[in-house]
């Protein structure tokens, strides 16, 4: 049962990053931090298809995998994080009940550099 907790999250939470939040059927959203928002135009491109594309997940780096966190190295930004957490709903008040379901639970993926963590 937590196998297939954990791969239903999963799936979740790829089809969220690689969209961004949108669009792709999971209830959700991205939002970057304000020293990606600094970068560069191009180097912010570069970040965005990192992180879309991210699919080094290993046991080390996804524990859980549930594949809710990254990081990568992007030229002209340094390391950068990104990580989905879950809410109930899309105020983000509350931790959701059950981030397997996409009726009780709302994304929100967060895209920084690693000194913002």
């Amino acid at each position: 049962m937590r196998g297939e907790r954990a791969k239903r999250i999963a799936e979740l939470n790829d089809r969220l990053r690689a969209a961004l939040g949108i669009c792709c059927g999971v209830p959700g959203m991205a939002v970057i931090t304000r020293g990606v928002a600094a970068l560069d135009e191009i180097v912010k491109v570069r970040v965005l298809r990192a992180v879309r594309t991210f699919d080094a997940f290993k046991e080390d780096n996804d524990p859980y995998r549930e594949h809710d966190f990254g990081s990568i190295e992007v030229e002209g930004a340094g390391k950068i994080f990104w990580k989905i957490d879950y809410y109930s709903d899309e105020d983000c008040e509350m931790g959701s009940p059950d981030p397997t379901s996409t009726d009780l639970s709302y994304r929100v993926l967060t895209i920084m550099l690693a000194e913002e963590y």
